[in-house]
Protein backbone atom coordinates (compact mmCIF):
# COMPACT_ATOMS: atom_id res chain seq x y z
CA UNK A 1 0.00 0.00 0.00
CA UNK A 2 1.77 3.19 -1.13
CA UNK A 3 0.54 6.39 -0.49
CA UNK A 4 1.29 8.14 -3.80
CA UNK A 5 -1.14 9.77 -5.91
CA UNK A 6 -2.91 7.24 -8.36
CA UNK A 7 -1.70 4.22 -7.21
CA UNK A 8 -4.16 2.42 -4.75
CA UNK A 9 -4.28 3.52 -1.31
CA UNK A 10 -5.74 0.42 0.73
CA UNK A 11 -8.42 -0.88 -1.83
CA UNK A 12 -9.66 2.59 -3.14
CA UNK A 13 -7.78 4.22 -5.89
CA UNK A 14 -6.91 7.87 -4.93
CA UNK A 15 -6.11 10.34 -8.22
CA UNK A 16 -4.79 13.91 -7.96
CA UNK A 17 -8.32 14.77 -9.60
CA UNK A 18 -10.54 13.31 -7.06
CA UNK A 19 -8.09 15.19 -4.75
CA UNK A 20 -8.49 18.44 -5.91
CA UNK A 21 -12.27 17.76 -6.44
CA UNK A 22 -13.00 17.06 -2.68
CA UNK A 23 -10.23 19.79 -1.26
CA UNK A 24 -10.92 23.84 -0.97
CA UNK A 25 -7.97 26.01 -1.99
CA UNK A 26 -6.60 27.88 0.63
CA UNK A 27 -7.27 31.16 -1.65
CA UNK A 28 -10.71 29.97 -1.39
CA UNK A 29 -10.73 29.44 2.12
CA UNK A 30 -9.16 32.74 2.88
CA UNK A 31 -11.84 34.91 0.92
CA UNK A 32 -14.68 32.64 2.84
CA UNK A 33 -13.29 34.03 6.24
CA UNK A 34 -12.82 37.63 4.84
CA UNK A 35 -16.48 37.98 4.49
CA UNK A 36 -16.79 38.18 8.41
CA UNK A 37 -16.06 41.80 9.13
CA UNK A 38 -13.59 41.14 12.25
CA UNK A 39 -11.42 38.97 9.89
CA UNK A 40 -11.32 41.07 7.54
CA UNK A 41 -10.14 44.27 9.98
CA UNK A 42 -7.60 42.23 11.58
CA UNK A 43 -5.92 40.90 8.34
CA UNK A 44 -5.84 44.08 6.96
CA UNK A 45 -4.63 45.49 10.17
CA UNK A 46 -1.74 43.01 10.29
CA UNK A 47 -1.07 43.52 6.05
CA UNK A 48 -0.61 47.38 6.93
CA UNK A 49 1.72 46.19 10.07
CA UNK A 50 3.80 44.52 7.94
CA UNK A 51 3.52 47.07 5.46
CA UNK A 52 5.02 49.72 8.24
CA UNK A 53 7.51 47.14 9.32
CA UNK A 54 9.45 46.58 6.30
CA UNK A 55 7.87 49.12 3.25
CA UNK A 56 6.50 45.76 1.27
CA UNK A 57 3.32 47.31 -0.63
CA UNK A 58 2.90 43.63 -2.18
CA UNK A 59 1.29 42.33 1.04
CA UNK A 60 -1.04 45.79 1.76
CA UNK A 61 -2.33 45.64 -1.81
CA UNK A 62 -2.79 41.87 -2.24
CA UNK A 63 -4.68 41.97 1.32
CA UNK A 64 -7.22 44.37 -0.31
CA UNK A 65 -7.57 42.86 -3.41
CA UNK A 66 -8.32 39.89 -1.47
CA UNK A 67 -11.18 41.75 0.85
CA UNK A 68 -12.33 43.11 -2.04
CA UNK A 69 -12.87 39.76 -3.57
CA UNK A 70 -14.94 38.45 -0.76
CA UNK A 71 -16.88 41.89 -0.71
CA UNK A 72 -18.56 41.21 -3.82
CA UNK A 73 -15.24 41.00 -6.30
CA UNK A 74 -13.66 43.73 -8.25
CA UNK A 75 -16.21 44.51 -10.53
CA UNK A 76 -18.35 45.53 -7.65
CA UNK A 77 -15.31 47.62 -6.11
CA UNK A 78 -15.27 49.32 -8.98
CA UNK A 79 -18.36 49.85 -9.45
CA UNK A 80 -18.22 51.59 -6.34
CA UNK A 81 -15.04 53.77 -6.88
CA UNK A 82 -16.11 54.32 -10.49
CA UNK A 83 -12.96 53.01 -11.32
CA UNK A 84 -11.87 50.52 -14.40
CA UNK A 85 -11.95 46.77 -13.50
CA UNK A 86 -9.02 46.35 -15.51
CA UNK A 87 -7.30 49.28 -13.70
CA UNK A 88 -7.99 48.12 -10.10
CA UNK A 89 -6.60 44.76 -11.09
CA UNK A 90 -2.98 46.36 -12.14
CA UNK A 91 -3.57 48.45 -8.66
CA UNK A 92 -4.19 45.81 -6.63
CA UNK A 93 -1.21 43.43 -7.51
CA UNK A 94 1.69 42.58 -6.52
CA UNK A 95 3.31 45.40 -8.59
CA UNK A 96 0.55 47.75 -8.26
CA UNK A 97 1.66 51.62 -7.01
CA UNK A 98 -1.95 53.15 -6.60
CA UNK A 99 -1.87 57.39 -6.06
CA UNK A 100 -2.85 58.27 -2.36
CA UNK A 101 -6.40 59.28 -3.66
CA UNK A 102 -7.14 55.62 -5.52
CA UNK A 103 -5.91 54.15 -2.20
CA UNK A 104 -7.97 56.07 -0.63
CA UNK A 105 -11.39 55.57 -2.79
CA UNK A 106 -10.19 51.67 -2.37
CA UNK A 107 -10.75 52.10 1.52
CA UNK A 108 -13.40 54.09 1.58
CA UNK A 109 -15.91 51.73 -0.54
CA UNK A 110 -14.65 48.59 1.69
CA UNK A 111 -15.80 50.78 4.61
CA UNK A 112 -12.13 51.46 6.54
CA UNK A 113 -10.69 55.01 6.20
CA UNK A 114 -7.11 56.48 6.45
CA UNK A 115 -5.88 57.51 9.81
CA UNK A 116 -2.57 58.28 11.48
CA UNK A 117 -1.35 57.45 14.77
CA UNK A 118 0.91 57.88 16.81
CA UNK A 119 3.91 55.45 16.61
Amino acid sequence: MLNIIGVNYGSEAISKSKILKNTKSYHDELIESLKKPQKADTYLRLAMEEYQEDGNTEILLVALRNVAEARGGLGFLAKKTHLNRQNLYCILSEKGNPTLETFGLILRALGYKLSIQRS
